[in-house]
């Protein structure tokens, strides 16, 4: 009889909600022998795998503990190896910051086969869940995506001139971040908004300018969120439903 041969999918869990899971993470996590998840996946999702799967939290959360990529590597490697399915379970897509580079430089060497899985980036969900569009005729014509993890090696001034910016991971340095708009020719009035937990009955949602929000938020934990700016902030209030979620 042949060894069944292991095969490790890099799968995207959304935003949070399980039930912005897509139909093949869904179907894959019912299958999965292994599923090797970050710290800031909802733990429902871990319900969507089989009694005997083997679980193992990774956390790799900002500024917390985490486990060592290269042990995470190792980890995919072994079970692959083993003839295992496993799932590495990531939030939000896997490929928008989601340090898959590695893992799939490790997996190949190695000679393990893999698949990557879409999923829904908070980048994306987390403006449209607030009733924030990133894209307008006339106020947004491009937006840009970035991480805030290292705000230093960023380029503020080519940043600052582009109408809409979605900011991860910026929950610790929004300081910098306004500071570094201000310098470079951003106006105190621009709009900013503040989304905390997107998609989840957990959602918080605060909005402002970049000249008050540090004050809004200075007795806050911001992590995890996701920062918006640019004058599509303010069309929110003409745009979403019913209010389903707490806002500050």
């Amino acid at each position: 009889m042949a060894e069944e041969k292991g095969k490790v999918y890099l799968v995207g869990a959304g935003p949070g909600d399980v039930a912005y899971l897509t139909v093949k993470a869904y179907q894959l996590l019912a299958v999965a022998q292994v599923l090797v998840y970050d710290a800031l996946v909802d733990t429902q999702l871990l319900e969507c795998v089989s009694p005997d799967c083997l679980k193992l939290d990774v956390g790799k959360r900002g500024g917390k503990p985490s486990t060592p990529q290269g042990e995470i590597n190792k980890l995919l490697v072994k079970y692959c190896q083993q003839g295992k399915q496993v799932v590495r379970l990531k939030s939000g897509d896997p490929f928008i910051f989601g340090r898959c580079t590695a893992e799939i430089e490790a997996l190949k060497a190695s000679g393990c086969e893999f698949e990557v899985i879409p999923g829904i980036s908070s980048a994306l969900a987390a403006p449209l869940l607030a009733g924030i569009p990133l894209t307008d005729p006339v106020l947004s014509r491009c937006f840009a995506v970035l991480t805030a993890h290292e705000p230093d090696v960023l380029d503020w001034e080519a940043l600052s001139r582009l109408e809409t910016l979605v900011i991860l991971m910026g929950g610790q340095n929004l300081s910098e971040i306004v500071n570094q708009l201000l310098r470079y020719g951003r106006s105190h009035s621009t709009p900013i908004a503040i989304i905390r937990w997107a998609g989840t009955p957990s959602q918080q949602i605060w909005t402002g300018v970049l000249g008050n929000i540090l004050e809004q938020t200075a007795s806050l934990s911001l992590s995890p969120v996701v920062i918006v700016v640019g004058e599509v902030v303010g069309l929110r209030h003409f745009l979403q439903p019913e209010k389903m979620y707490s806002e500050d």
